[in-house]
């Protein structure tokens, strides 16, 4: 059989059904196995391997955080990854070595990304590649007959104006003639998010997240507060929570 072996755990029955038929919906997996305790999923991984792990937190007797750091002990154990319904976990999560942290209610394209990242971490393991090359690390600011170059790394935030992007950094805004759609593209994998329509913001440059006057979500950053639209507010969340995972947020 082709395709990743999944162990998906949960106390839950409703909810383990639930997770069970969407892995299985997947065209990554290849075999899944549902299980509503700790203790059989750990006989279950002793009796064969599995590429990957979907454990609830909240179950009686040794909840899913217990039982991940057990599996982390393991000669080969499988790729972690949280599906719950609390967010306060997250921090803990990656501390005991998982790759991503679902919260329910699951969505089929962020299982989806949970899958890759899996995918990643299990082509990686089995048969380990050069890191890709960096992609535009910086950009060229013409003004006054100069040219300086502005490093992504300096970058808090990106603003759309016009066929142009404002590059706000701590020392200054600076204006690049280039369309931010392109910019995110470039710039999406080096821990750029878009959170509003005219918004790009640098993960690691983000402070804190705090309501506006009228209730909306703004995204603290050294260079100022950037707006966050609905649609790209739980998304940044999850982002955020995977920045914090791999230590890339400011201090």
């Amino acid at each position: 059989m082709t395709g990743l072996r999944v162990l998906a755990v949960d106390d839950l029955r409703p909810a383990l059904d639930e997770l069970a038929r969407m892995l299985h919906d997947c065209p990554e997996v290849g075999e899944v196995t549902a299980v509503a305790d700790p203790l059989s999923a750990v006989r279950s991984i002793q009796a064969g391997g599995f590429d990957a792990a979907f454990l609830d937190i909240a179950m009686p007797g040794m909840d899913g955080l217990e039982l991940a750091s057990l599996l982390s002990k393991l000669n080969t154990p499988p790729v972690l990854v949280f599906v719950t319904a609390h967010d306060k976990h997250a921090l803990t999560a990656f501390g005991v070595g998982a790759v991503d942290y679902v919260l329910k209610p699951i969505r089929a394209e962020r299982l989806s990304a949970a899958l890759t990242k899996v995918n990643r971490m299990v082509h990686a393991l089995r048969s380990p590649v050069p890191p890709a090359p960096e992609t535009l690390p910086a950009l060229a600011v013409e003004a006054q007959g100069r040219t300086r170059y502005v490093h992504r790394d300096d970058v808090h935030f990106v603003e759309a104006h016009g066929d142009h992007v404002r590059l706000h950094t701590g020392a200054g805004v600076h204006e690049v003639r280039m369309p931010m759609a392109r910019l995110e593209e470039y710039w999406e994998s080096s821990g750029f998010a878009r959170v509003h329509r005219g918004y790009l913001v640098a993960l690691r440059a983000v402070r804190e997240l705090r309501s506006d006057s009228v209730g909306g979500l703004l995204a603290h950053t050294g260079a100022g507060d950037v707006p966050v639209s609905r649609r790209h507010s739980r998304e940044l969340r999850e982002r955020l929570l995977e920045a914090a995972r791999q230590g890339e947020l400011s201090r």
